[in-house]
């Protein structure tokens, strides 16, 4: 007998049914059945399978109409967990999430910028085993690892396509080797991508929403996300707003173009600039030899916010530069909503939510057409982290990418990393 439609899709069909319930949190068959315009009977068959796999469980009753209460369904956010790594160049964020993208666990320490990555990631590895070892997770419901991280990179080989923080990292198989090490999936990804997608698995924007994030730690980057899958253009190194030229004869970035938003806006570049104010400098301590960006651009953000003129008006004036980066992506995407997320967005995020508004408010190509809203992440520093925690999450379950197998760890069919399963 010939194979049916439906079960030769059946991948992408246990994903859209599943998307739905997580989306929903409680929905009945009925209402799984409207929304994803497939027929009862095949609803029930998709259900009773994910039930089976331990991904879906019964949650009460529902109000009744009429007839007889329907039974509502739920995810079972205890059935699966991943584990989402930020590798950034002064700080390391490790944090676990269940099936619903909540965070469970969570450790941070310093960045590995002055490691090899051949010392780097077995220390990684050690401080992801360490952590499911505190929070009880048991390898066997553990998805896979999606370690984020700065661009450019090579996303389906695992590579870094930079030499930072040193030229040992330039096309090193990072995906490859920490799987090989911690023996499971691990997915590499940009970190504002990785933060893009995380606002919206979390529920916090409208799912028909078409929304960009802003994400700043040492640099800058950013992410679209059209209903619900992220823009990745030819080579997954899509939305680099920092690297967006502000002036053509601007001084060289070592990305190759010349006047980088990132060179005049970035953390980095206003430790720079505090470094040229005598006063400032002094005041805040700032390290002249130093290379913690982030610790020395969050006393300057903190300066601000307690009213120091001179650090107030560095911040204002990488504020502006971001709205402009930010009036570029807006523009040329037409979104309707902006998320500034990331660790340097911790301190001084009102400061800069209210100046890219300005901006955006002002100089929006489209703005009479719809307002654009410039918000905070729900995840605060950790965006990136969740984030890659949740793209995991959604390559495994929601695109299908793998079959759902109860008790056992999955290996991603993605090209990224051919690992072996955990055992």
């Amino acid at each position: 007998m010939a194979a049916s439609a439906l079960w030769g899709s059946r991948p992408k069909t246990r994903g859209v049914v599943l998307d739905l319930i997580r989306a929903a949190r409680t929905i009945s068959r009925v209402e799984l059945a409207a929304s994803a315009g497939l027929t009862p009977p095949t609803i029930s068959e998709v259900v009773r399978d994910l039930m089976s796999d331990g991904l879906v469980v019964e949650a009460g009753r529902g109000a009744s109409t009429g007839g007889k209460p329907p039974t509502l369904l739920q995810l079972n956010a205890l059935a699966r967990y991943s584990v989402g790594i930020q590798l950034e160049r002064n700080t390391c964020v490790i944090v676990v999430v269940d099936l619903a993208g909540r965070q469970v666990a969570r450790t941070s320490f310093r960045g590995t910028a002055q490691m090899s990555p051949e010392k780097a990631l077995p220390f990684l590895a050690a401080q992801v085993n360490a952590i499911l070892d505190t929070a009880a997770v048991g390898r066997d419901r553990v998805l896979g690892v999606g370690l984020v991280s700065y661009g450019p990179q090579d996303r389906h080989a695992g590579l870094l396509l930079t030499p930072q923080p040193t030229d040992a990292w330039y096309e090193y198989p990072v995906a490859p080797r920490l799987a090989e090490i911690l023996r499971m999936p691990v997915l590499l990804d940009n970190d504002a991508a990785a933060a893009a997608i995380g606002e919206y698995w979390l529920g916090t924007v409208d799912p028909h929403s078409t929304y960009g994030c802003i994400y700043m730690a040492t640099g800058i980057g950013g992410g679209v996300v059209v209903a619900g899958e992220v823009y990745r253009g030819s080579s997954s190194n899509s939305v680099e707003i920092g690297h967006i030229s502000l002036d053509v004869d601007g001084g060289e970035c070592p990305c190759g173009n010349r006047g980088c938003l990132e060179n005049y806006a970035g953390p980095s570049a206003v430790v720079r600039q505090a470094l040229e104010m005598p006063g400032l400098a002094d005041h805040l301590a700032l390290d002249p030899t130093g290379t913690d960006f982030l610790t020395e651009f969050a006393r300057i953000a903190a300066a601000a916010n307690a009213g120091n003129l001179q650090a107030r008006h560095l911040i204002e004036r990488s504020a502006r530069y971001l709205g402009c980066a930010a009036v570029t992506i807006t523009s040329l995407f037409d979104l309707d909503l902006i998320v500034l997320a990331g660790p340097s967005f911790a301190v001084a995020g009102s400061i800069y939510q209210t100046l890219i508004q300005q901006e955006v408010d002002r100089r929006t190509f489209a703005r009479r057409a719809h307002p654009v809203r410039v918000v905070p992440s729900v995840s605060g520093s950790d965006a990136a982290a969740i984030g890659g925690a949740v793209l995991v999450l959604q390559s495994e379950l929601v695109l299908g990418r793998a079959r759902v197998a109860a008790g056992k760890a999955l290996s991603l069919v993605l090209p990224v990393v051919e690992a072996t399963e955990a055992t």
